[in-house]
């Protein structure tokens, strides 16, 4: 009896919503009621179903909607991480277990009423690994700036995206093989129907990204089913020119995503004569299998339903979502020993540097080439190359570099590395894979206000921070963390930029 009296008084409670609610840790969803956790002024959901697990028949099939519930389902422990490789010492990956039954979404809040710009975060890692549920991730920090956050899960590896001329057939048309992407979406227009109850503004959303999480941003401003759904867009080390491959047809040197996906099945000695069988291999054995490299296609595919076009194609001609737009890349993203260098880019450009003069003329030693060019390459060019397309098209854009470093890692490294900038802009330095100090704390919130400014009104400055130029391509100028603050200026290195824009012409 008590504990029916107490379903009762929490359904009470979360009637209204959060404006009139007496109790913040309560929120009415559209699959039923949600008791979270109240800490530090902020109020966290975890564990939130945004839809059905993708399990059985639902494998690689479009999210469907997420099961009611009755009575208050408590959320104070996260979900599952989607399907991945354990174990891992990635920082950007939450706890085991691993499952198939993973679409679920986690939420910070202020205890204070009143409407707030919405951030929601997609990870990194390949399109393989990560989760919204890392503590790397816990939105704490940025909430206490006046924003609601919001972290997904979405699938991953061949669970998120997959293509076979079965599944091809049987969706009649509509929209396949980009499951995660598809996601991600799902979540997307979760957020637009239930946000509200959180105290969050549906009409000012951000989406923001690292790594494959930024270039899942960049797509979802390519993609007419995203339009509308957010209003602004983050990307951290977000790439822009990586290779894509096409549903049906091959695409240069990468043969179509149905192709591969026919190639693994036979791969795994298995007989696919229906979608049922293709569905029956379990899901261990899909792991072992070994993830696909983003850098060979693997990741989402030109479906011409979802995506039609490369990225850059789509800026330059103007289709990208009209929103403001901050994007950036950290000053040594893939580093290497010089006698190391052409292993690195063999693996992840199909190059070596003798066939790069033009490059590598620009870097004034082997050492800095060797700890810079993969990542100027990879990153660096294609942010500053989306940035000038998007204001360009007459857009508000916002250009990084970031070059913060710890102490206890500044004698063997030339620059920040890959996804190293994540603990700074969640303000979660605990996280970080090296120790940090008071001068990162300070780091990080500047970056944590830079970011929470953007979403508040699309534009990253405020009082008291240093100026962050608006990005053209006239002018070139960006803003630099470094340890010693941020730093407005011209885009360091306009040369290198300017030879490796020209390999692509």
């Amino acid at each position: 009896m008590k504990r029916l009296l107490l379903a009762f008084a929490l359904l009470a409670a979360c009637s209204t919503g959060p404006q009139g609610a007496s109790d913040p840790t309560m929120a009415k969803v559209e699959s039923g009621a949600l008791h979270g956790v109240a800490a530090d002024g902020i109020v966290s959901f975890k564990g939130v179903p945004y839809a059905a697990a993708p399990v059985g028949d639902l494998r690689w099939r479009a999210p469907a909607p997420a099961a009611k519930w009755s009575g208050v389902r408590e959320a104070a422990d996260y979900g599952n991480v989607c399907m991945q490789k354990y174990p891992s010492t990635d920082n950007g990956i939450g706890r085991q277990p691993a499952s198939e039954d993973c679409l679920t979404l986690n939420i910070w809040r202020p205890a204070v009423s009143g409407k707030k710009p919405v951030m929601v975060w997609i990870h990194g890692g390949g399109f393989v690994n990560g989760s919204g549920t890392a503590d790397l991730y816990n939105g704490t920090q940025l909430s206490k700036r006046g924003v609601v956050v919001v972290t997904i899960n979405y699938r991953l590896g061949r669970f998120g995206s997959f293509a076979h001329p079965l599944l091809t057939k049987e969706a009649a048309g509509k929209a396949t093989a980009n499951y995660g992407m598809m996601d991600m979406i799902a979540s997307l227009e979760w957020v637009k129907r239930n946000i509200s109850a959180f105290g969050g503004d549906p009409g000012n959303v951000t989406i923001f990204g690292e790594s494959a999480g930024g270039m899942a941003v960049q797509r979802l401003m390519t993609s007419p089913a995203a339009r509308g759904l957010f209003h602004k867009a983050a990307v951290q080390s977000g790439a822009g020119r990586e290779p894509l491959q096409y549903l049906d047809k091959p695409n240069g040197r990468l043969p179509s995503a149905e192709s591969d996906g026919e190639a693994f099945a036979k791969s795994l000695g298995v007989t696919v004569a229906s979608t049922a069988d293709l569905r029956a291999i379990s899901a261990e054995k899909i792991i072992a299998a070994g993830d696909p490299s983003t850098f060979s296609g693997g990741g989402p595919v030109l479906d011409g339903k979802l995506f039609t076009m490369p990225i850059v194609d789509a800026f330059r001609q103007g289709l990208e979502a009209k929103v403001p737009y901050l994007v950036g890349y950290n000053s040594a993203e893939f580093p290497a020993k010089p006698e190391e260098v052409d292993g690195s880019l063999g693996r992840i450009l199909q190059t070596k540097s003798a066939d790069l003069p033009q490059v590598t003329s620009t870097y004034p030693d082997k050492e800095t080439m060797a700890a810079q060019i993969v990542g100027d390459i990879v990153f660096g060019e294609p942010a500053r190359h989306l940035a000038g397309l998007h204001a360009a098209n007459g857009q508000p854009a916002w250009l990084y570099r970031f070059d913060v470093l710890s102490p206890s890692v500044r004698g063997r490294l030339k620059g920040t590395t890959h996804a190293q900038e994540r603990q700074y802009v969640f303000d979660t330095l605990q996280t970080s894979p090296y120790a940090t100090d008071d001068n990162d704390k300070v780091q990080a919130a500047h970056a944590v206000t830079y970011w929470t400014n953007f979403a508040k009104t699309g534009d990253p400055n405020s009082a008291g921070e240093p100026a962050w130029p608006r990005y053209s391509a006239a002018k070139d100028e960006l803003l630099e963390f470094t340890n010693n603050g941020p730093v407005g200026k011209p885009s360091p290195h306009k040369a290198r930029w300017e030879a490796i824009t020209a390999r692509y012409k």
